[in-house]
């Protein structure tokens, strides 16, 4: 407005409302580097955190509508719509991308009030994935803080995991109490390259387990790079498990089952529960109404 612009253009179609009086033009993308920056310009003292913070980081979290920020004094908030507000005098922050925002140990402490088990390693790895943390400094974080959840979580992180579902995958296993598989497990030709990989495998019972979403159907590429995978581990001997979302998620237990079965006809001899342990009931219950298409 001190250049001249008037509020009816403010506030007419040419821009977007962000956050309070901060406003951008309705062309930009909205990103969480944008939603950080326009946040720091309503409260300059904050730092960003929670969700905005992983975002920020481009690790996995699910979705909150409003713009998280962390202050030293309950005091120095201010109320605008559109902000969540925290109050930690204690919270360690970086420069990242120019945004003063929580370390990635700290964001994952601070979603260790918000998150469930999973979504929390899912966090995790994705920040180990970025580059952002170490499964030990994870850890490390974890016990220094001394937050149930966050120790629990931190010491199921590991680096490798590429995408939440292959996380999801692993969690499944773990916690239906089988042995915690290999992870990107390489098969290198005579050349030094690597020939195929697995995202989680048992090598010594040749079982390997996959989560195939559906971008692996519509590329044609990976649909045949797939195929010539299945073919080559068949004649070594591996069974390859592809698993779906219904299957993690609406009949998880039924999953197990047959994953069970698989692992005794390569030679895995300890028993399935005939139940689902507490911690896997838990964490994944069975809802066996949703469709499995």
């Amino acid at each position: 407005m001190r250049a001249g612009m008037s509020k009816h253009t403010l506030d007419g179609p040419e821009f977007r409302r962000l956050l309070g009086s901060v406003r951008v033009l309705a062309e930009v993308t909205v990103t969480a580097h944008l939603l950080a920056r326009a946040a720091l310009l309503v409260a300059p003292d904050a730092v960003v955190s929670h969700h905005s913070a992983a975002r920020l980081y481009g690790a996995v979290v699910p979705d909150s509508p409003r713009v998280h920020l962390t202050i030293g004094r309950a005091q120095d908030r201010r109320r605008r719509q559109g902000l969540q507000w925290h109050v930690d005098a204690a919270a360690t922050s970086c420069l990242y991308r120019g945004i003063r925002v929580t370390t990635a140990a700290q964001t994952f402490l601070d979603l260790a009030h918000d998150l469930t088990l999973v979504d929390l390693v899912v966090l995790g790895d994705s920040l180990v994935h970025r580059g952002h943390a170490s499964p030990n400094a994870l850890v490390e974080a974890a016990e220094s803080r001394g937050i149930p959840l966050a120790r629990r979580a931190a010491a199921l992180v590991r680096r490798g995991a590429e995408s939440p579902m292959e996380t999801k995958v692993r969690l499944l296993l773990v916690l239906a109490g089988f042995p915690e598989p290999r992870m990107q497990v390489a098969f290198v030709d005579r050349g030094g390259q690597t020939r195929y990989r697995l995202d989680l495998a048992y090598p010594e019972l040749k079982v390997a387990i996959e989560y195939d979403g559906r971008h692996h159907a519509a590329d044609p590429a990976q649909w045949g790079h797939d195929i010539s995978r299945r073919e080559w581990l068949d004649d070594q001997g591996w069974r390859l498990v592809v698993l779906r979302s219904p299957d993690v998620h609406a009949t998880p237990w039924a999953t197990v089952r047959r994953i069970a079965g698989i692992l005794a006809a390569h030679g895995y001899d300890k028993p399935l529960p005939p139940v689902p342990p507490a911690a896997f009931a838990e964490h994944f219950p069975e809802q066996p109404w949703r469709s499995s298409t």
